[in-house]
């Protein structure tokens, strides 16, 4: 059985520290790595789909990327208990059209006691932006520590 520490029960900075994993795993847009912080079972809502086990969300990921060019992602932990975070979250992402979007949205996790999620329930909004209203600068990847989080970018 595999672990992904921090393990529940989170304490803030254990919470703030998995929130960084997670950003740091989807901003590498490697899907076949990013589930392995997944249950086998995992359960999740994104939008309007509903995805069932690890292998369901490295097929949903696979597909997002493809349609979310240019994506960066910032998480910010917003609310967290025993095994249980909330994060609040933006993404900036290109179109195949060139069209440029921000996506907002809020997540709810649930771990097992090997630090892994078992459920994540994602409520998510899109905005069209132009190329001049982008946020997010770096390159594609992992986030740099000096870039602003959410609240210092006002979003």
């Amino acid at each position: 059985m595999s672990t992904r520490p921090p393990l529940p029960p989170f304490n803030e900075t254990t919470a703030r520290y998995k929130v960084r994993l997670a950003e740091d795993g989807w901003n590498s847009r490697n899907a076949e790595k990013v589930v392995l912080a997944y249950t086998l079972d995992t359960q999740w809502r994104n939008r309007i789909s509903f995805v069932d086990g690890r292998q369901e969300a490295e097929s949903f990921l696979k597909a997002k990327w493809e349609k979310e060019l240019e994506y960066r992602l910032i998480k910010e932990l917003w609310a967290f208990t025993d095994n249980r975070i909330a994060v609040r979250y933006a993404y900036e992402w290109q179109d195949k059209n060139g069209d440029w979007f921000r996506s907002y949205g809020n997540e709810n996790w649930e771990f097992d006691n090997n630090g892994l999620m078992m459920n994540r329930f994602a409520c998510i909004n899109d905005l069209a932006i132009t190329a001049s209203e982008r946020k997010f600068h770096w390159p594609q990847g992992r986030r740099p520590d000096d870039h602003p989080e959410l609240s210092e970018l006002g979003l």
